[in-house]
């Protein structure tokens, strides 16, 4: 591997990783009113185009960390979206021992 491969999967590992935390808040404790739709919109947005980028060029190193944080960013927006009885049965399933 090259150096730029190195800070390409290190770019990808923190690019992912940055959405756990607030995917798991929001799991914890429900509360999504500090979340700003509009900016979650956009970002699913772009990690859609990312991934679909990737796909169309074949190449994993951007497919992979892309589709995994359209995944989170998804959940996010879409825990954002719930009624609260719906996301409290959500965050129920993930995290039963609440």
């Amino acid at each position: 591997m090259t150096v730029a491969d190195y800070i390409g999967a290190a770019a990808a590992a923190c690019s992912t990783a940055s959405f756990a935390p607030q995917a798991w808040k929001i799991i914890r404790t429900r509360d999504t009113s500090a979340i700003s739709a509009k900016m979650y919109v956009l970002t699913v947005a772009a990690f859609l185009l990312w991934t679909s980028y990737g796909w169309l060029r074949r190449d994993w190193a951007l497919i992979l960390p892309n589709a995994i944080c359209l995944v989170l960013a998804a959940f996010i927006l879409t825990m954002k979206h719930l009624p609260q009885q719906k996301k409290d049965a959500v965050a129920d399933t993930l995290d039963p021992e609440r």
